[in-house]
Parts: structure tokens; C-alpha cells; sequence
């Protein structure tokens, strides 16, 4: 059968639309895509020093509550950020109800930018949010027509800005922040205590339904207020993260 073949099947428009974002979903979560996430542990590296991350069920605990914590409010900014790029922009000057007209990207993005700072005390947390945001969105660009927007957002507004360049759904986003909230801190554990890979792998397969459950959360607030997204808090997350910004030695920067 060749390509000119009348006997070879026709796929619905919305079919090969939805493989197309789904190709385009793993290439946005590839771990090969440089986004600078191999330099940034999410924790795990300071756990590890203060003894309280030591083997494959510490692991898999730390995951777990990484992602039903800091997840969430990665999911549901992602999903938001990329629910306001597809929005149109502000309608004509003379509308009938100016209130009524869709919110200004820019000005969403900003109230985004503003509301994760709130829910990311931790100065070193920040730090690292945006040094990842920034190294994503340069890849991004390279990548896919990504709307402009602050130069170091913190990574889930990055992601979300990229998935929407990348003509994304919010819950792809979400989905693809919630991956790799438990991803990243996995391959962490697995350089610096020498575990097993394939042991690791099998973690993450078990995690996958919490994985799912956590963007579909971030799914579900897309449409939501800045000010009312999730503000779950990790205070581990944030004393591991100043305890391991004032580390003599450290192989991650985070």
C-alpha cells in the first residue's frame, strides 16, 4: 500500500490533531530536552545529607508528598498560565461592557508571577523556580512560537507559556508538571545514592496514577483566579532548600 493508495485509511482531523499533542507532549517532557532541570534536585539532595532520604522507600515517600504538595501548585499554575495564553486578547475599545472584555495575557501572567511568589517563601526555592524557568523558556523558543512574557518566570508559568507555543492544553500542562515534580528528584536520588534505576523506574510507575490524579487537580483550577489556585505547602520543601543553599559542598544547585 503506498501513500497514494485508495485503500489506505483516512484519520479524522481531530485524530491526528490529538496524536500531534501528544508527540508534541513528549517531547516537552523528554528528559534530553536541555531545560537545566539535570542541575536542580527538588530536595532530594539535601534530604539525602540530613539522613533522612536513604534508600528506595524513603524515595518513594518523598516523592509522594512532594507531588500532593508542591505538585499541585505546579500543576494548577502551568494549566493556568497556559489557559490565559489561549485566550483571546482584549476586545475593541467601543465594546458595549469594557468589563466584560477577556483579561489581558500580560496582566494574568503577572497576577500568576505574583501569586506563586506568595506561595513560594523560601528564597532559595524561588531562586531555583526561576532559574529553571528560564533555561525551559530559551528551550521553548527554540522550539515553538512561545508568547512573550517576563524573561525568568518562575518553571510551572514557564511551562505553561511553552505549552501554549506549543498549541498544548492546560491539562497537558498540567500533566507535564506534575511528571516533573517526581522525575527530576527520582534521576536526583538515583546519581547521588547509586540506586538502582530499574528499581527507581518501578517507583515512578507507581506513582503514575498520583501523577495523573495531581494534574487533573491542576486541570480542574485552570480557569480559576490567580488569587484562588491552590496554595498547598511543603515547609520540608522550603527548610531543605535554605539548609541546602547554605551547603559547603553540593553537586545540585538546588
Amino acid at each position: 500500500m503506498t501513500a497514494l493508495s485508495p485503500e489506505r485509511p483516512v484519520r479524522p482531523a481531530d485524530l491526528v490533531a490529538h496524536d500531534v499533542r501528544r508527540a508534541t507532549l513528549l517531547v516537552l517532557v523528554d528528559g534530553r530536552m536541555p531545560t537545566g532541570g539535570h542541575a536542580h534536585s527538588g530536595g532530594v539532595e539535601a534530604a539525602i545529607i540530613d539522613r533522612s532520604l536513604a534508600d528506595l522507600a524513603d524515595l518513594e515517600l518523598f516523592l509522594l508528598g512532594r507531588l500532593h504538595t508542591a505538585g499541585v501548585v505546579a500543576a494548577a499554575f502551568a494549566a493556568a498560565t497556559c489557559h490565559a495564553l489561549a485566550i483571546p486578547g482584549p476586545g475593541p475599545a467601543d465594546a458595549a461592557d469594557p468589563a466584560d472584555a477577556p483579561a489581558d495575557p500580560a496582566d494574568v501572567l503577572a497576577s500568576l508571577e505574583a501569586e506563586l511568589d506568595a506561595r513560594t517563601p523560601s528564597p532559595a526555592q524561588r531562586a531555583a523556580s526561576r532559574a529553571q524557568g528560564r533555561t525551559l523558556l530559551r528551550a521553548g523558543r527554540a522550539a515553538w512560537t512561545v508568547a512573550p512574557g517576563p524573561r525568568a518566570p518562575h518553571h510551572p508559568i514557564a511551562l505553561g507559556m511553552v505549552a501554549a507555543g506549543a498549541r498544548l492544553l492546560p491539562v497537558d500542562a498540567a500533566l507535564a508538571a506534575a511528571h516533573a515534580t517526581v522525575t527530576g528528584p527520582a534521576t536526583a536520588a538515583t546519581r547521588l545514592i547509586g540506586l538502582d534505576p530499574i528499581a527507581v523506574t518501578a517507583v515512578l510507575a507507581r506513582l503514575a496514577g498520583d501523577v495523573a490524579a495531581t494534574a487533573r487537580t491542576g486541570e480542574a483550577a485552570a480557569a480559576l483566579p490567580p488569587r484562588e489556585l491552590p496554595a498547598r505547602t511543603g515547609i520540608r520543601l522550603d527548610l531543605l532548600a535554605e539548609r541546602h543553599r547554605l551547603a559547603g559542598v553540593r553537586m545540585f544547585t538546588s
